[in-house]
């Protein structure tokens, strides 16, 4: 090999693995011997999908249909319009768009020549998106026109003032754009005359990190999530075996594509292993979604717990019982209230699949062989048995069974570590790679996890602490609370008290909110609950606050009770 070639070669894998924690060699060794690392790039990954369904419908977006041999030819193209821009391989691309085709078109285009895209969230503003393009170096920025009412183009311009690395930013639009709205930026490329044409596979393997997730917290910014070919494929091919997805399934896309759960667990990347159907939403209203539902005849549908108290809150008024038309719907993102699990299944007759796990890593389901009860009260077992788990107190020493702690894991397809943030990997993963997930849980005698809270989101009443879920979760059973939200608030004496926010269904025979308050104290009281846990203050919402990943926004929550 010529000295030069060969250097060169050094200082581009040198680069590939900066800020990156690597899985240490044994684990490695250990993975592909088990058949979870297979060596497989996301790129031909989708290739074989293409190749074993091409004249499948894979993609449905408004009126659009492509088949997968469609998509196919769509991405290619896009890949070589980005090769011919001068894009490299471990150049960085920030790719912010809503639920349509062009979002799979960008994300497979850049994986085809070996970039790596930043899935950030139509939510997400420009802090957060300038901070994605500095810490990366992104070259590239490809975000919608208009979408909820919300001008991406007034966010890319301040992102080009802010970033030196950005050299261009790519506006998709389902309409013509002025020229002075367009100034500084492309539109969205005809690729047509690249259809004769073909990128050559980059030099990648599938232990390189393929694309950047961003962490879910609801405080700070998000902090970049590497994963790799390898780790993320095995996610999708296991979750998309004990989802059962088929040829025949129909998913109807409502959650942000770019979300963890609507790209894995099982979402559309295990969709597309399978050969199914992708029907894409942009409005995630119940009165739009059942439409949809009706129309392409969905099998599978992902919520948050939030949209499945609104879809079921619709039925509840008189809209037509979607839930028991699906053959599954899965609830993940955070902690299903019983309550609502319970009405869905034994009211709405709806076959319900729990998802606990996070971006990082660790993913959990209950299976469809569990009992009611197990479908219910918990958020499922893991993925792979070489899922390690530990359940730890306040100084990292392993609880008996049964008994609330803190969540630490390592496996097969959860990160070493956060991208160029050596001084919080310290905290966020013990020194023998086990990720510290900031979930409070106790896992019951089947090995079903229950999640009880975030240690985040506990409340330091005087010494006493109140793990919120376990509040929320005796709220939220009350037949008029939708749902609820227990935050802290500060106090002089007891440094902190709880402040319970309770979205309300309304009776012609309510008393005052005064009297309403007083009978949910009760009511927590009358649970049994410890006297420390009965919410010291009570507002009524007529709508919740939500985070980017349709979590509800403790944090701005919180701002009111300071406002």
């Amino acid at each position: 090999m010529n000295l030069n070639k060969r250097i060169k070669e050094n200082k581009l894998e040198q680069k590939l693995w900066e800020g990156i924690t690597q899985y240490p060699n044994e684990f490695v060794e250990k993975y592909i011997a088990q058949g979870y690392w297979q060596g497989q790039t996301l790129s031909e990954f989708f290739i074989e999908c293409a190749e074993k369904y091409a004249d499948q419908i894979a993609l449905v977006c408004g009126e659009r249909q492509f088949s997968y041999r469609d998509l196919r030819n769509r991405i290619d193209e896009f890949a070589v319009y980005l090769n011919q821009k001068g894009y490299q391989i471990g150049d960085s691309v920030v790719i912010q768009l809503p639920n349509i085709a062009e979002f799979f078109i960008a994300y497979f285009g850049a994986l085809r020549i070996g970039m790596r895209p930043i899935m950030s969230l139509p939510a997400h503003r420009h802090a957060e998106v300038s901070h994605f393009i500095q810490q990366t170096h992104a070259k590239l920025y490809i975000c919608a026109d208009k979408f909820m009412g919300f001008n991406y183009r007034n966010l890319a311009k301040e992102c080009q003032k802010r970033c030196d690395s950005l050299k261009q930013v790519i506006i998709v639009s389902s309409r013509a754009l002025d020229t002075d709205e367009n100034e500084g930026f492309d539109t969205w490329p005809d690729t047509s005359k690249f259809q004769q044409q073909r990128i050559v596979p980059p030099n990648l393997t599938a232990r390189h990190v393929a694309f950047f997730q961003l962490s879910g917290g609801s405080t700070g910014t998000p902090k970049l999530i590497p994963r790799t070919h390898d780790d993320y494929l095995y996610s999708v091919r296991a979750s998309a075996d004990i989802c059962e997805l088929n040829q025949q399934t129909k998913m109807l896309m409502v959650l942000p594509v770019a979300h963890n759960f609507s790209l894995s667990s099982a979402g559309s990347l295990g969709l597309f292993y399978a050969g199914g159907t992708l029907v894409l939403a942009q409005d995630p209203s119940a009165s739009n979604c059942f439409a949809l539902i009706k129309q392409h005849q969905i099998s599978h549908v992902a919520l948050v717990p939030a949209l499945a108290a609104a879809w079921a809150e619709a039925v509840q008024k008189g809209a037509e019982n979607i839930f028991s038309q699906l053959e599954v719907l899965q609830v993940g993102g955070a902690r299903l209230a019983d309550a609502l699990a319970r009405q869905l299944i034994e009211q709405y007759q709806c076959r319900l699949q729990q998802v606990f796990g996070m971006a990082e890593g660790l993913v959990n389901y209950t299976r469809y062989t569990d009992d009611v009860e197990q479908i219910i009260s918990t958020q499922g077992s893991r993925i792979s048995p070489d899922d390690e788990i530990k359940v730890v107190d306040d100084e990292d020493r392993e609880l008996p069974l049964g008994e609330v702690g803190h969540l630490l894991t390592r496996g097969p397809y959860t990160i070493r570590g956060y991208y160029n943030v050596p001084e919080h990997n310290q905290n966020a993963f013990t020194v023998d790679g086990f990720y510290r997930t900031g979930d409070l849980v106790r896992i019951n005698a089947e090995g079903n996890i229950i999640v009880e809270g975030r240690s985040k989101d506990q409340i330091n009443r005087g010494g006493e602490k109140i793990a919120t879920e376990e509040v929320e979760q005796v709220l939220n059973q009350h037949p008029q609370v939708i749902q609820s939200a227990l935050v802290s608030m500060p106090d002089p004496m007891l440094g902190e008290k709880s402040c319970a926010y309770i979205q309300w269904r309304m009776d012609e025979q309510d008393p005052s909110s005064i009297r309403i308050g007083m009978q949910l104290r009760q009511y927590v009281q009358a649970y049994g609950l410890a006297t420390y846990k009965i919410p010291d203050r009570i507002e009524f919402v007529e709508d919740m606050p939500y985070t980017a990943l349709g979590k509800i926004d403790k944090k701005a929550l919180r701002q009111r009770l300071v406002a």
